[in-house]
């Protein structure tokens, strides 16, 4: 993630935004410019592909290497619990070390721990390589941004990212299907060695054609102990969620949550003293900024649980292969890929508020049509549908909530404001994963979930609507906030995302 800010070091009393070094002049229709876009999408797709193909695998994992509830839990939250926290760190290293080299490095590291997936012969080694392969997408995810963001023409930069948004999103969107396919026709190991011949693909490609670059601007070093005081906490407390309820109240288990709250407290501590914090912590002082943080909690922690269930719901209960559990949420990418566009257009002319109101409650409402799909149910009949409005619901929701996001911070800070949104959606779908299922009080002995079906999509939807109520209630229709926050108490004008100082005069 760029990071397009800086202290005010002319005025002690105010912190101003200072643009970020001009980008390179690439443009879009010319070879160097489809390199950068090719290299940017091979890296970031396999980041996004593995953090939505595996949930087709579950069932096939489960059964090869003998786990419970709780192992599959963990084969997707290591991956989450990593990346969501140190995404921030990642685009942060990026901007002082060079995009393209830790972009490089971070495709390295997929490989190596993609490899290690493939042939993991336990559910805790694939565990441990799941956590470490999602270190690698934290350099990925916002490398691959940063790097269109500063190689192009700013004439062009609009289009480059909408190119590299859509690229991303259609291998997302086909990253199901085709794994589906390939644990039907040869095994589970297939959906991570796939990665490696993409991985060298793209590194070929970024270190022939990709232009390095850096913020120079960028003070203080990465916030290193913030994302690892973050990762502990959220491993500590995510390990007592799982293994709670599976394995009993232990020792260990209540010692790994108490040792995870107090993780949780320190980083807390640590980002208010900071003078370069991963996580400003001013900034949540805008309503809109937290209200629609706390909505993208809700919603992508409803579509992380749901996409969970579902696809191994329908294989388990309902018989379906992999390649069709895989493929039974195809229609509602298909919705949001076409549709998109329009509901960003009406966003922009109405505001954000009332999209994301009304989005979340209709995601829910699919939600619910979807505790329809029960054993003998019929997929054009029964699933069909339910997917259908989540997707009308998801298309309403997105493109406005990034919007909102982006509206409540001054533009040279919309890189921190996407990184930190960027986490939460991680950090969200993390949560989801560990929490809802032991709520709906799904059995950690086996994968049959008819018993808890209905209960789980209730919790999801009520989930759901929460986000849609939160945004009624914090975003605003208008202009874009340029936020004023007051600096932390504990360091005179330490915190970056300030962007006025707190004067009467220019509080008006």
């Amino acid at each position: 993630m760029q990071r397009g800010w800086e202290h005010a070091r002319q005025d002690p009393d105010r912190l101003a935004p200072v643009a970020a070094p001009a980008p390179l002049d690439i443009r879009t229709r010319t070879p160097a410019g489809r390199w950068v876009i090719t290299a940017a999408v091979l890296g970031s797709g396999v980041a996004f592909l593995d953090g939505t193909v595996v949930n087709a695998a579950l069932p096939a994992i489960a059964d090869d290497l003998d786990a419970d509830l709780a192992g599959i839990q963990w084969v997707l939250s290591s991956y989450l619990l990593t990346l969501g926290s140190l995404v921030v760190v990642g685009g942060s290293l990026g901007d002082r070390r060079g995009r393209k080299r830790m972009f490089m490095f971070g495709l390295v590291g997929f490989g190596i721990t993609s490899l290690l997936c493939g042939l993991a012969p336990t559910i805790e080694l694939l565990i441990g390589a799941r956590m470490i392969q999602g270190a690698a997408a934290a350099l990925l995810v916002p490398g691959s941004l940063a790097i269109v963001s500063a190689s192009f023409h700013p004439d062009d930069r609009g289009r480059a990212i909408g190119a590299w948004s859509g690229l991303a999103g259609v291998s997302t969107a086909l990253g199901p299907f085709v794994g589906g396919w390939l644990i039907d026709a040869v095994s589970w190991r297939l959906v991570f060695l796939i990665n490696i011949p993409l991985i060298a693909a793209a590194l070929w490609v970024t270190y022939r054609h990709v232009p390095e670059s850096r913020d120079e601007t960028a003070e203080g070093a990465p916030d290193v102990l913030g994302g690892v005081l973050l990762a502990a906490g959220l491993a500590g407390v995510v390990f007592a969620l799982i293994e709670g309820p599976s394995q009993g109240w232990s020792l260990l288990t209540v010692t790994a949550a108490v040792l995870g709250a107090a993780a949780l407290a320190a980083f807390l501590a640590v980002e208010l003293r900071k003078p370069y914090p991963m996580v400003p912590m001013g900034v949540f002082r805008s309503s809109q900024f937290s209200g629609a943080n706390l909505a993208t909690l809700a919603v992508y922690a409803a579509l992380s649980a749901l996409l969970f269930l579902l696809v191994v719901h329908l294989q388990e209960d309902l018989g379906y292969s992999a390649l069709e559990a895989g493929s039974a949420f195809l229609p509602a990418t298909a919705v949001m890929l076409l549709f998109s566009p329009q509901s960003g257009a009406v966003a922009q002319r109405i505001g954000p508020r009332i999209p994301m109101t009304v989005g979340p409650f209709v995601l829910a409402a699919g939600t619910l049509l979807l505790t329809r799909v029960t054993p003998g149910a019929g997929y054009l009949r029964d699933v069909l549908p339910g997917v259908l409005v989540v997707g009308v619901g998801l298309t309403i929701t997105v493109a406005p909530l990034t919007t909102a996001v982006l509206a409540a911070v001054e533009d040279a800070h919309a890189g921190m404001a996407s990184a930190i949104n960027n986490a939460v959606a991680r950090i969200a779908g993390l949560l989801a994963v560990a929490v809802i299922p032991v709520a709906a009080g799904l059995s950690g002995e086996g994968l049959s979930w008819n018993d808890g079906w209905t209960r789980a999509l209730t919790i999801t939807a009520v989930v759901a609507a929460a986000g849609g109520v939160v945004s009624w209630l914090t975003i605003r229709r208008g202009e874009p906030v340029h936020n004023i926050v007051h600096p932390s108490p504990f360091m005179a004008c330490q915190d970056p995302c300030v962007a006025e100082s707190a004067s009467p005069e220019r509080a008006a």
